[in-house]
């Protein structure tokens, strides 16, 4: 579950609200064991779910890199090499 949760700070172009919000997701879904909580849990599952990516938001906001962007396009390209290889064989 958690894999699916991508660096999003210092890129060009930056995140976007919707992947801040899906890592968001993806963090809650693993703290709470479940990728679909029951109707008596949803409220406070939104909740959080809300709670950190605004908490994301300001993390992001407020870093300060040390180093250039890095480019989205180049760094997928890199990621689909890396699993080119890893499920090669």
């Amino acid at each position: 579950m958690c894999r699916n949760i991508k660096t999003l700070a210092n890129f060009e172009p930056p995140a976007t609200d919707d992947e801040i919000r899906a890592s968001a997701l993806q963090f809650v879904r693993k703290l709470s064991g479940t990728t679909k909580p029951s109707r008596i849990n949803q409220a406070a599952f939104d909740r959080a779910v809300d709670e950190v990516t605004a908490a994301a938001h300001r993390l992001i906001d407020s870093l300060v890199p040390g180093a250039p962007p890095r480019d989205r396009e180049v760094e997928q390209r890199k990621a689909r090499e890396r699993s080119l290889k890893r499920f090669a064989n």
